[in-house]
């Protein structure tokens, strides 16, 4: 649409400094006749915009032209940046875009946009495959079906054609809540564990949800278990990154317990094994069993 090659051609502009009418009609794929009429609607509507002939000629906005910026706050700019970037941070693909558009309407109202970082990634992590991400936010737009091979928490491998429903960011994971045709119901599957993922041309409608717990609200909502577990003081740095001060209770002999509930599944197993020798199960003790029995199968990888 024009207004949308108007205003792509001032954020252009904006960052740029400085274009030539074909770069722009290459870019948007019109006659370069078309772009010298969207450059005349601009400046008919008060954009500084004007054009330079020669060799380093081409199409700039005066210098020091930004977007109206009365419309909002210079904490409110701040927050809207630190909600991009915390976006971004998801690895929700295209943010890059945005930002620099938002760097371009607001430039020089912003005495630094480095002042935040977010990384949510782990160590040794790859970065997101957005093609798949793009492909699943198209599919659920335009009620399509996926195919995809998927990976669950036990390892077991299995082939899915699913109808996409929803995307949730939550516990620093993306997660996609779809109405799979292999279970006929609503499973919640984990992105990064979805492989080999098609857009098929077959379309659906979506379901309708009865008012009993959907399999959506059974991932969020596992069985919760009550643990009890005693760490060395060496750790505390690592207690600190994960618990609130009041779940933390120091012992005389400078050891910390933490009383917190956990849902139960082989994440958490692994999670309380992560720590070694520094942490010790004291309830429940089906879960001490548990950890036991784990770290006799790991020592006997090594003996």
């Amino acid at each position: 649409m024009k207004i949308n090659r108007l205003f792509e051609i001032t954020i252009i502009l904006l960052n740029k400094g400085t274009i030539t009418a074909k770069e722009l009609a290459d870019r948007f794929e019109v006659s370069t006749r078309t772009i010298y009429r969207d450059i005349d609607i601009l400046s008919s509507t008060g954009i500084p915009v004007y054009m330079n002939k020669g060799n380093r000629g081409g199409i700039s906005l005066l210098e020091n032209y930004v977007i109206n910026k009365t419309l909002i706050s210079d904490k409110e700019r701040e927050s809207l940046l630190l909600a991009v970037k915390t976006l971004q941070a998801t690895k929700y693909p295209e943010l890059d875009i945005v930002l620099e558009k938002f760097g371009a309407m607001f430039k020089n109202t912003l005495n630094n946009d480095d002042w935040v970082e977010i990384d949510f990634s782990h160590w040794g992590s790859i970065p997101n495959e957005k093609n798949k991400f793009n492909d699943i936010k198209r599919a659920m737009l335009e009620r399509k079906v996926i195919h995809f091979e998927y990976v669950n928490s036990d390892g077991h491998r299995s082939s899915r054609l699913a109808e996409p429903e929803k995307l949730i960011f939550k516990g620093n994971s993306w997660y996609l809540v779809a109405y799979c045709r292999q279970r006929q119901g609503h499973r919640t599957f984990r992105i990064s564990r979805l492989k080999n993922l098609e857009v098929r041309a077959e379309e659906y409608v979506p379901k309708i949800l009865s008012g009993q717990q959907t399999e959506e609200m059974k991932e969020f909502s596992k069985p919760l278990v009550q643990l009890k577990l005693r760490f060395q003081a060496k750790v505390l740095n690592r207690l600190y990154d994960d618990f609130d001060d009041s779940f933390i209770i120091e012992n005389d002999d400078g050891s910390f317990d933490v009383d917190i509930a956990f849902p139960e599944d082989e994440w958490v197993y692994g999670y309380i094994m992560s720590f070694g020798s520094s942490v010790e199960v004291l309830k429940p003790a089906h879960i001490r069993k548990i950890i036991a029995e784990e770290m006799k199968q790991a020592l006997k990888m090594y003996e």
